[in-house]
């Protein structure tokens, strides 16, 4: 099946590139922010403009100039200036995956010498580029966007991104150039498949256990804590199918969240954790498992998620014989309440045991459609009431008349019963054991629902 065309957004830093994409997708999907420097990675999303489906893709400052004390110079994000290759890095690989390039420029500082360098770069590529002059919020500056055509790259259309101004035009000549070069793409892709998040604290190795999967360097990936601040999709084939890999920021205890780009992080991430199928939960093996772990575990079981534990820097950790049964206890002690999650340890950045990796995500994602018989449903359910009779409370018992299961993605069991009052969480949680026990389910939550049975006159006085 043809992919969809991609087109992407470069240019030098501060010039409104993840303003423009959160405008085109919909969405407030890239973290902004007025300080140089902000976006690090490639983000991607859907757009459609005139029955044309293409992808967008963010780049963070294709370069990044240190303060000269000239008029288009400002300090950079905190943090980016170590960077500066990596995000470069990143800008050209967007530009080789692109069909149509748009290059944003500063209308209000005209042509830069930065400018004039990547238009340098795009040249090189032969791919068709259309120039976007934003932050044309008038009249008089709309008219100066002709100085652009100086750079000899392609059409210039003036925009406001921020306002949404030009980006019709803009879009009708992004669309004209896909059909020129792109060619014909299915819209009915099928988008049905394996979708995994890598989730966990700062610095804990998710995104070199990305790159490290895939093979390439598709993330950023540095020592420094918080390097990671969008949620970026990257798809791949695996044993012939499509799986979609969700690196995300690391996500801090809520009280130790910073305002603005770090808060939208966050968000993203947990956004990030709505999206997938199965989350993949990255622990630091040197620190083991943390509140904060925890804190996010329970994120995952709260969006009804399946979820793989990856101990990450296993190749860090001192080891005898029992090491690893011992770190394991440790783990189920403290994530109880996701006990039904499988363990992998690995290196990020040796590659051991990595192949398990996605040979496990995808049988947890297998496990989220099992469906169950009704008869194998009341069979599990007749022995669990033999094995352990509803509790009484007051004066009532709790009685279940009959189950079955309605639904996947997760597995979802409807129970009948005289009163749903009676049902503790105890019991639930009895109920869902002896399931596990028949159908482990591996890595997925089972969700139970209790309502009261119609065919019981019993119901509102028993």
């Amino acid at each position: 099946m043809a992919r969809k065309p991609v087109v992407a957004l470069v240019g030098r830093p501060n010039v409104g590139k993840s303003t423009l994409f959160n405008r085109l997708v919909g969405e407030r999907m890239a973290v902004t922010d007025d300080i140089p420097g902000t976006t690090r990675d490639r983000l991607q999303s859907e757009s459609n403009w005139n029955g044309v489906t293409f992808t967008v893709i963010d780049t963070g400052g294709i370069e990044v100039y240190q303060p000269r004390g000239g008029r288009d110079e400002s300090p950079l994000a905190e943090g980016s200036a170590d960077f500066i290759q990596e995000i470069k890095t990143q800008a050209l690989l967007a530009i080789q995956d692109a069909d149509v390039i748009i290059m944003l420029v500063d209308i209000r500082h005209g042509v830069t010498a930065a400018d004039q360098e990547i238009a340098e770069v795009l040249r090189r590529t032969s791919k068709p580029v259309v120039v976007a002059a934003n932050k044309a919020d008038t009249l008089e500056k709309t008219a100066e966007s002709i100085e652009f055509y100086a750079l000899g790259i392609g059409a210039v259309v003036a925009i406001s991104a921020i306002h949404g101004l030009g980006t019709g035009d803009l879009l009708d000549e992004v669309v004209t150039a896909i059909r020129e070069t792109a060619g014909e793409y299915d819209e009915d892709e099928d988008d049905d498949h394996l979708k995994i998040a890598i989730v966990g604290r700062p610095n804990a190795g998710k995104s070199t256990l990305l790159n490290h999967i895939i093979g390439e360097e598709r993330v950023i990936v540095s020592p420094i804590a918080g390097t990671t601040r969008d949620a970026i999709d990257t798809r791949i084939k695996w044993h012939g199918e499509d799986v979609t890999l969700i690196d995300t920021a690391g996500i801090r205890r809520r009280g130790r969240i910073e305002p603005g780009v770090e808060k939208f992080s966050v968000i993203r991430a947990m956004k990030a954790i709505e999206r997938a199928d199965v989350v993949l939960l990255v622990l630091d093996g040197e620190l083991g498992v943390t509140e904060q772990d925890e804190h996010i575990a329970g994120y995952v079981l709260d969006a009804y998620k399946s979820l793989v534990i990856v101990v990450n820097k296993w190749d860090a950790v001192a080891k005898d014989a029992y090491t690893m049964t011992e770190y394991e206890k440790n783990v189920r002690e403290r994530l109880q309440f996701v006990d039904y999650a499988p363990l992998v340890f690995v290196s990020a950045l040796t590659g051991q045991r990595i192949h398990s990796v996605l040979k496990t995500a995808h049988r947890v994602w297998e496990n989220r459609f099992v469906r169950l018989p009704t008869a194998e449903v009341n069979r599990i359910l007749r022995e669990a009431l033999q094995r352990h009779p509803p509790p009484v409370k007051g004066t009532k018992r709790l009685k279940i008349y009959v189950g079955s299961q309605v639904s996947t993605a997760p597995p979802l069991f409807l129970f009948h019963v005289n009163d749903t009052k009676l049902v503790h969480f105890t019991y639930r949680r009895f109920l869902e054991n002896r399931f596990r026990e028949a159908h482990p389910f591996e890595g997925t939550p089972i969700r139970m629902s209790f309502r009261p049975s119609k065919n019981d006159p019993r119901r509102n006085d028993s």
